[in-house]
């Protein structure tokens, strides 16, 4: 049989059994919800208390993840996280194998296989995850290697800026490191195609069974990957169709000073049901169709039904129990939309704070871009600082100066002199020839008794004494109430903090796993992305600020104004001004309008930003 065919038969016979593998992949999501995530969550916790730290963000989580204790903490974890994914696959391979005279028979009788099985299951996928990080660790290694060998002379926003060919020479070489592990990835899970089945129908050990798979699958490797090839490209085709449709539909949308924002929230609403269930119902035919296509490579007659098996009790009571499961859901949804009700209707109290200045009108961290800033109306100005070879505090955030003006002169090794003879204006338009970089000194009397400075500490492995020195600077301008610090290294807060325990410091996160608000500092400033009801309630619950970066869409936005962040970091102050003015006419329904459209992925600045990094 041609692999598309094969395929196409499997997807076939998935809509054939749709009502069964479709409330099975829905019931295993529901109760992964419910039961593995608050486990999830006290797992994360215990991996990162061996930091002696609550939380752990960016560079930070990598070194952990590397440590012995991380990785088989991390592999845990992992393993956790896969079980929701491969034990609704075990029920649909089961459910092949044992069917039964009704769907619901069937349902309950491979639902009972499967939680038979389920520290068989548990064990099986963690040495699966073994295997393919073993595998899959020399190339990491190797991309490695090549990123530190081509892009690592200059800062990286230079080579993510210019796409220099260096830049293309690391993407193809790491493309084909990539593709290489791919294809090899491709071949080896072939091979333990037929693993899971042996452990679920044949009693094989999880660490015997991927050689008898191997073994099982001699000569039929290369038909099973030319499937499953098919298999993705087919699922991936279909998520792409569905995501277009929902895509035309808010396109379609009509937003305006003239629409009706009730037919607007109604069109969201249908839109937003048709994507879920519509994914819920993708996701269940591609799983039910690969379980089909491995099952007839798997072969043999189908094994009679267990004895401990036949018993019809439990099945109401089963019923039962998901109902139960669905009414907590369903208040638990109820009492989530309410609370963003709630949020939504709130009166808006948010500080604006330009990055780099106002940096989407004028050149990032200049005097041009933090006076348009203050004439914008912020709050806050965002800068960046620096200690150059003469311990001069300098403002600029990358470690030297190829994005902004091509020239090679690290900061930390040159001096203020050398540093100010470079045009770092020109860039953006030559009417900013005349714009060099500024020292801290010179920022605070722009600012002071105007809007308060966030000065974000940046070290590149070179500071000297970065803290102590700026602080000396704010102290001689007399602007201590007027500042605040923060920094991506957690160290540097807790040494500002250390050197002025009075003054405002708070720690950048693009990324965290664990409690931030149980770290050192006064507020906590994420990428928006991160940004959850939750995270906002447990930072504000320790009496600590949340900000977001970096938010230039007016709808996003007002998204997370309505979600309650303390504070929009953006390179459109003035933007931010404007959405706070529409947003005092309108009324809740209105607001949570934007929010659901928001969600639903509609754009409403087109503008294209070289660098909203912190």
């Amino acid at each position: 049989m041609r692999p598309l065919n094969a395929v196409l038969k499997a997807y076939a016979g998935a809509k054939q059994r749709w009502p069964l593998f479709l409330s099975v992949h829905v019931s295993l999501r529901l109760l992964a919800l419910a039961l593995i995530a608050p486990l999830l969550g006290a797992l994360i916790n215990l991996a990162v208390s061996f930091s002696s730290q609550s939380a752990l963000t960016d560079q930070d989580i990598a070194l952990f993840v590397l440590s012995p204790v991380g990785f088989v903490l991390s592999v845990v974890v992992l393993s956790i996280v896969l079980v929701a994914e491969v034990t609704g696959f075990a029920v649909m391979a089961t459910s092949l194998r044992y069917e039964q005279s009704t769907r619901w028979q069937t349902a309950r009788v491979a639902v009972l296989a499967v939680v038979k099985k389920l520290y068989v299951l548990a064990v099986f996928i963690g040495l699966l995850l073994l295997r393919i990080l073993l595998l899959a660790a020399p190339f990491a290694v190797a991309g490695l290697l090549v990123a530190l060998w081509l892009l690592t002379e200059f800062d990286i926003n230079y080579y993510l800026t210019y796409h220099p060919p260096a830049f293309k020479l690391a993407v193809v070489l790491i493309g084909l490191i990539a593709l290489v592990l791919g294809l090899l990835l491709l071949q080896r899970l072939s091979a333990w195609a037929l693993a899971l089945h042996l452990v679920l129908f044949e009693d094989q050990s999880p660490r015997s069974s991927f050689a008898a798979s191997a073994e099982r699958m001699q000569g039929h490797h290369l038909k099973l990957q030319l499937e499953l090839v098919v298999w993705m490209l087919l699922r991936t085709l279909l998520a792409i169709a569905l995501a277009a449709i929902a895509g035309w539909i808010i396109a379609w949308m009509p937003v305006g000073p003239d629409t009706s924002m009730i037919g607007v929230l109604l069109v969201a609403l249908v839109v937003m049901l048709v994507w879920v269930i519509g994914d819920a119902v993708l996701s269940a035919l591609a799983l039910g169709a690969l379980a089909l296509i491995l099952d007839r490579h798997f072969g043999g007659e189908h094994p009679p039904l267990p004895d401990e098996l036949r018993q019809q009790s439990g099945l109401r009571p089963g019923l039962l129990g998901f109902a139960g499961l669905a009414v907590v859901l369903a208040g638990f949804s109820i009492w989530l939309g309410q609370a963003l009700f709630d949020a939504a209707k709130a009166e808006d109290d948010i500080e604006i704070i330009a990055h780099r200045g106002a940096a989407g009108s004028k050149p990032e961290n200049t005097t041009a871009s933090i006076e348009e800033a203050l004439e914008q109306g912020t709050d806050w100005v965002e800068i960046d600082v620096q200690e150059s070879s003469d311990g001069r505090i300098v403002v600029m955030h990358d470690a030297d100066l190829m994005k902004l003006a091509k020239v090679n002169l690290q900061i930390h090794a040159s001096t203020l002199d050398e540093l100010q003879q470079v045009d770092i204006g020109s860039w953006y338009d030559p009417a900013y020839g005349d714009q060099r970089i500024p020292l801290l000194s010179d920022v605070l009397e722009q600012v002071k008794g105007r809007a308060k400075l966030l000065i974000e500490f940046k070290q590149y492995g070179y500071d000297v004494d970065l803290e102590g020195r700026t602080v000396q600077l704010v102290e001689a301008a007399d602007m201590a109430d007027e500042i605040a610090f923060m920094s991506l290294k957690y160290e540097s807060v807790q040494k500002a903090k250390s050197l002025r325990p009075d003054w405002r410091a708070g720690i950048l996160a693009a990324t965290a796993v664990g409690n931030l608000a149980g770290l050192d500092g006064d507020f906590v400033a994420v990428r928006a992305e991160i940004a959850s009801p939750g995270l906002i309630s447990s930072v504000q619950g320790a009496g600590k600020d949340i900000y977001v970066w970096t938010v230039n869409d007016p709808l996003q936005m007002s998204k997370m104004i309505s979600m309650g962040v303390d504070g929009l970091i953006t390179d459109e102050p003035g933007l931010a001004r404007d959405v706070l003015a529409v947003r005092a006419g309108l009324n809740t329904p209105e607001r949570m309008v934007l929010w659901l459209v928001e969600e639903l992925g509609l754009n409403l600045n087109p503008k294209e930003y070289r660098d909203v990094s912190p």
